[in-house]
């Protein structure tokens, strides 16, 4: 299966907060979007890996994407090395996405970047041929997306564009809301964290509000990009 789009975060649930609402838009519009999460986010104050990986699926359905798969890497531990930039090379080659989002080039939990660059480099190896990996006892084709495109997290990292996702918020609020283990419960017994308050997930909200108020619209999700962006002429901006 080829998908116009492959979403890659470090941790179950970083790419519906990052760019659930543009990924919704998009499989909207009928494109075929993915997501692979790098590790089962073991580590997490709440929770477990089998509990994430149940809500993961759910999410998955809630967004309406065609493929979701999960590396189980280790949480906390992994690095941007050979090993792991081939086993993403190999879902890169799998799906021949055009467009790879991925985690924040900054952020408060260092998983984040390392998955941010990881993934970067993947991207990178994957177009170059002679570097060898198989799939099911094939040899697979070398691939490199067009473009790679970082989504924002914790940090309120200054965007080099926004997505107008306006109408996509309901869905994207859904999606991260099927991590009844991570995010805010009122009756959770659980230990606390900086995701579990009500202000987290509000925040989720005026973020986006606020990216879309300056660009005139109700809704939005920033990126960052690893190149120039580009347009055919003038009326593409909004």
């Amino acid at each position: 299966m080829k998908l116009d789009i492959l979403a890659i975060g470090a941790h179950p649930d970083d790419v519906e907060l990052g760019c659930g609402a543009t990924l919704a838009k998009e499989i909207a519009n009928g494109k075929k979007v993915g997501i692979l999460d790098l590790t089962r986010g073991e580590l997490g104050t709440r929770g477990s890996a089998e509990i994430r990986d149940k809500e993961a699926a759910a999410a998955a359905d809630i967004l309406g994407v065609s493929v979701r798969e999960n590396l189980a890497f280790s949480d906390g531990f992994f690095t941007n090395d050979k090993k792991h930039q081939l086993e993403i090379i190999k879902i890169i080659r799998k799906y021949q996405p055009n467009i790879v989002l991925c985690n924040a080039v900054d952020d408060r939990h260092i998983d984040h970047p390392k998955g941010s660059k990881l993934t970067s480099d993947a991207c990178f190896l994957s177009g170059l041929r002679k570097i060898k990996t198989m799939c099911n006892g094939v040899e697979q084709i070398f691939w490199r997306p067009k473009h790679v495109y970082h989504y924002i997290q914790w940090k309120p990292l200054e965007p080099d564009f926004v997505v107008d996702v306006t109408g996509y918020m309901d869905i994207k609020t859904k999606a991260v809301k099927a991590y009844t283990s991570q995010f805010f419960d009122p009756n959770s017994k659980e230990p606390e964290s900086p995701i579990t308050s009500k202000n987290f997930i509000d925040s989720v909200h005026y973020r986006a509000n606020d990216l879309g108020r300056i660009i005139g619209v109700e809704s939005a999700e920033g990126f960052v990009s690893e190149r120039y962006v580009a347009v055919r002429n003038l009326e593409d901006l909004i």
